[in-house]
């Protein structure tokens, strides 16, 4: 279905509701934050020479439309996705009976409804749905992709078969949209912003909360209540644990009941407000009294983060960060964490900076206006309790600007 594109931005389609104003909404220009992201995207397909792209991932799809529906659904479903062309029409192809939910996008020219050929959808059909498909694809490239170069950044085996007997030559869209989403614009900010301003209120919340008795799952459960009850929308992981749980690191919530004087880590991992994400790490106490243990590795991971982010500043590599990082006691190195540094947007991003010996990415620079958190896990090898600690920064003109201002502990 084609729209009238005579629509005002934001437009409630039924003006008796009543709305309530989520953070910052009246500070954004969405028209600016969709319209920044789209372009982009195709400046990414046209600086790697290929003409179009094919998204199926939902945080991809947000990126370069700001559309959404269904997202963790689809996220393991081939159910929505959409075609973005350096030249010609932006389609939308919509999950069934859903093509109107994203009539108020004026970047968006076209909606189809969605050619499925999963076997959760279909069954036997599955090769039938997957010509249907297939055939629509090759309509596009035939219109859109002379040099028959599509990118895809999520697609199953069969698709990919059958497209390339047509001819059609299918490249990792991954690098494309990972690149395109590196530098964020003023209103990008705002929406990270209002973000972390919710993951820390639900921070504050968990840290007045907690107390011996609770379970590590209703501790959790504050943070996803804050988050939904803010217009956030989901929690990656469910990294948070307890007492001698916290190491090694990366054990999940549980119905473990927090005692009297243990520590309690947690990662946030939160897509809150317009999609946007608040990746902050705390470590508390309960009792909020730490014991020269505790207070020891604490205080190990703050000088971790801190020495590490004195580091970076626009123009600084990654290999040249990766060299002259904090070094991990031996003691500790084996229960480090996968990365010292990782980009930040509508989720993890581009860059997964790790530990000199564990490979990752080297060529890059920090760049002004990439957002990044910096990362510490400190627990000793075959030790008690272990420390979590992350802090999401700006790269600013002269170095980092701290984002996320929930207080570290005063110990």
């Amino acid at each position: 279905m084609k729209f009238n594109r005579k629509i005002i931005p934001n437009k409630r389609s039924n003006q008796n509701f009543i709305f309530k104003k989520r953070l910052k909404e009246d500070e954004i220009n969405f028209d600016k934050l969709r319209s920044y992201r789209l372009d982009r995207v195709k400046k990414e397909l046209e600086k790697n020479n290929i003409e179009a792209c094919m998204i199926f991932d939902p945080v991809n799809i947000r990126y370069a439309l700001d559309t959404v529906n269904m997202s963790v659904y689809n996220m393991h479903n081939l159910t929505r996705y959409c075609f973005v062309p350096i030249n010609g029409p932006v389609i939308l192809y919509e999950y069934f009976n859903c093509e109107g939910l994203s009539s108020h996008l004026n970047l968006i020219d076209e909606v189809r409804p969605s050619i499925t050929w999963d076997y959760f959808s279909n069954g036997n059909q599955a090769g039938e749905q997957l010509n249907k498909w297939v055939n629509e694809v090759e309509d596009l490239t035939n219109l859109y992709c002379k040099s028959k170069k599509l990118a895809i950044d999520v697609i199953n085996g069969p698709a990919v078969t059958a497209l390339n007997k047509l001819g059609i030559e299918v490249v990792d869209a991954k690098l494309i949209l990972e690149q395109a989403r590196v530098i964020k614009s003023p209103e990008e900010l705002k929406c990270m912003k209002a973000a972390i301003e919710v993951a820390e209120i639900g921070i504050a919340k968990m840290r007045e909360e907690l107390k011996a008795g609770m379970t590590e799952d209703e501790l959790w459960s504050i943070l996803h209540k804050t988050n939904i009850e803010n217009g956030g929308e989901w929690i990656e992981c469910r990294i948070l644990s307890s007492g001698s749980r916290t190491n090694p690191w990366m054990q999940e919530s549980s119905n473990k009941v927090i005692q009297s004087g243990e520590i309690v880590s947690f990662d946030t991992d939160m897509v809150g407000p317009y999609g946007y994400c608040a990746d902050i790490s705390r470590t508390f106490v309960e009792g909020n009294r730490f014991s020269e243990n505790q207070k020891k590795l604490y205080l190990m991971a703050v000088e971790q983060i801190n020495y590490n982010s004195r580091l970076i500043k626009p123009g600084t590599s990654f290999k040249e960060f990766t060299e002259k990082s904090w070094k991990l006691p031996k003691e500790y190195y084996g229960n480090r964490y996968s990365v010292m540094v990782h980009g930040i947007g509508l989720c993890d991003e581009w860059p997964a900076i790790r530990y000199p010996g564990d490979g990752g990415e080297r060529s890059g620079t920090f760049e002004k206006n990439m957002t990044i958190t910096v990362e510490s896990y400190i627990g000793k090898v075959g030790g008690e309790e272990g420390v979590k600690l992350e802090q999401q920064y700006l790269v600013g003109q002269n170095g980092l600007e701290l984002m996320s201002h929930h207080p570290l502990e005063n110990i």
